[in-house]
């Protein structure tokens, strides 16, 4: 089966085409607007800002061939951003383009006194009977990252919905166009079977009203690899004792990291982390071997994946400079849904400290400018730096610590960490925080 993918430039598609391939589908790109009317089945994956992805749809001249495509009631799949964009316009975009509109109703920013972005996996309450949830279970989780919901004018479109301090709608289905707000190609099994219905299903129509309730967030197990070359060169995972990863004069070497990823994705983690902590800082961007294993863990692991070091802006060995987007960008479009920056953002979070005043160039602001601030983790490596008495550690954070320090120190503080916890700065993790906690837009996906 041939399934038309509408990829517009933004995030991370290929989960989407490995979880289509893996299930013997074969996946087509939309490259003109009569591809889009050419399509068996419809898959429209989208990741990032509202306002950007309706302005690319607009300068593509898109908006039309897919208004002809869903009004024929033909096999139509939107995932987050994807069914964000059947509405009729959303409260992130201020450009004036013409939306689809193809459901009544628009698009609005959480409104709770929870954190926002709603990120984790998440139960869903179903609305109808429909052939897409066919033989997944009320109790599956789904994984969601968004800003944004729709509220749709017509309830009747509603399939289902789900909690987050109230109940929002989380999928709407009209015959056989269905959106979906949670990714099911980062959802495990139930999200990979829910594809795998929207391809088979001959007949997607929804059936007869139900109320099959689900739960709600649950607790998640990320399992984190720390990546680094070996003596031979090879990429291996290793652990040690305050970053010691060698052991009799070699690296600790606890398995490839492609094939470690798998592992824990079976044995039931809900996301992967990798930390390269070779660095790399050389090599010319395509060449990053973090890519392969981007790639190559992508194919097989269909839950969230985050990639960390190195995203920053840096030369290569041929005097080639990328910035630290360049570098996000390439990993997000090799499978990553997130990266993470360490070493960089405590010398960031120093300067606006010092100054007061943000950049706008920095790579916590171009990345979440680009991919929303959902797209980017902050890691935090702290070590214990022991005092005497509150005074000696003005202005820290200084606490009490059961675990009295060389000296019989009674206090403790926690000193922000760089280049891999080998260099010590004065910014301390209680303070680090602050600054950046509102330096990217909340995108809608």
């Amino acid at each position: 089966m041939i399934i038309t993918l509408l990829d517009y430039g933004a995030g991370n598609v290929r989960s989407v085409v490995n979880a289509v391939e893996k299930l013997g589908g074969r996946v087509k790109t939309v490259q003109t607007p009569s591809d889009i009317l050419d399509a068996e089945r419809l898959l429209f994956p989208g990741v990032g800002n509202y306002e950007n992805m309706i302005n690319i749809l607009n300068r593509k001249h898109y908006i039309e061939p897919l208004r002809q495509y869903l009004q024929a009631d033909r096999p139509f799949l939107g995932i987050c951003l994807g069914m964000q964009a059947l509405f009729e316009g959303s409260e992130e975009d201020f450009s004036g383009n013409e939306s689809i509109g193809f459901f009544k109703g628009r698009v609005k920013r959480f409104k709770t006194r929870l954190a926002v972005p709603h990120i984790g996996w998440n139960g869903v309450t179903l609305k109808k009977d429909s052939p897409v949830f066919k033989g997944i279970g009320a109790d599956a989780k789904f994984y969601f990252v968004h800003s944004y919901h729709v509220v749709p004018e017509d309830e009747s479109v509603i399939l289902t919905t789900t909690d987050y301090d109230y109940a929002f709608v989380s999928s709407v289905q009209k015959g056989n166009i269905i959106g979906t707000q949670f990714h099911p190609e980062k959802s495990g099994a139930a999200g990979i079977r829910l594809l795998e219905n929207f391809m088979v299903q001959k007949d997607l129509r929804p059936g007869k009203a139900v109320d099959i309730r689900g739960k709600g967030l649950s607790k998640r197990i990320i399992a984190c690899l720390d990546v680094r070359s070996n003596d031979r060169g090879d990429l291996v995972v290793t652990k040690g004792d305050q970053y010691d990863v060698r052991q009799e004069g070699a690296v600790r070497n606890l398995g490839k990291p492609v094939e470690l990823a798998r592992r824990y994705y079976e044995e039931g983690a809900d996301e992967i982390t990798f930390l390269n902590i070779t660095g790399f800082r050389d090599f010319p961007l395509e060449d990053l071997p973090m890519i392969e294993v981007l790639e190559q863990t992508s194919k097989n692991v269909f839950v969230p994946l985050t990639i960390g070091g190195g995203i920053r802006d840096y030369t290569d060995s041929r005097g080639k400079t990328y910035t630290a987007l360049d570098v996000a960008s390439r990993y997000f479009r090799s499978g990553a849904d997130k990266v993470s920056i360490g070493s960089d953002a405590v010398l960031i979070a120093e300067e606006y400290v010092k100054t007061g005043k943000k950049t706008g160039t920095s790579s916590i602001e171009q990345i979440s400018r680009v991919y929303g601030n959902q797209a980017v983790v902050i890691s935090i490596d702290p070590r214990r730096v022991y005092v005497a008495s509150p005074d000696e550690a003005k202005p820290h954070h200084v606490i009490p610590t059961r675990f009295p320090g060389p000296g019989s120190e009674a206090f403790c503080w926690y000193q922000c960490t760089v280049k891999g916890g080998r260099e010590g700065r004065e910014m301390d993790a209680v303070t680090w925080p602050g600054p950046v906690r509102n330096w990217g837009p909340a995108k809608s996906c």
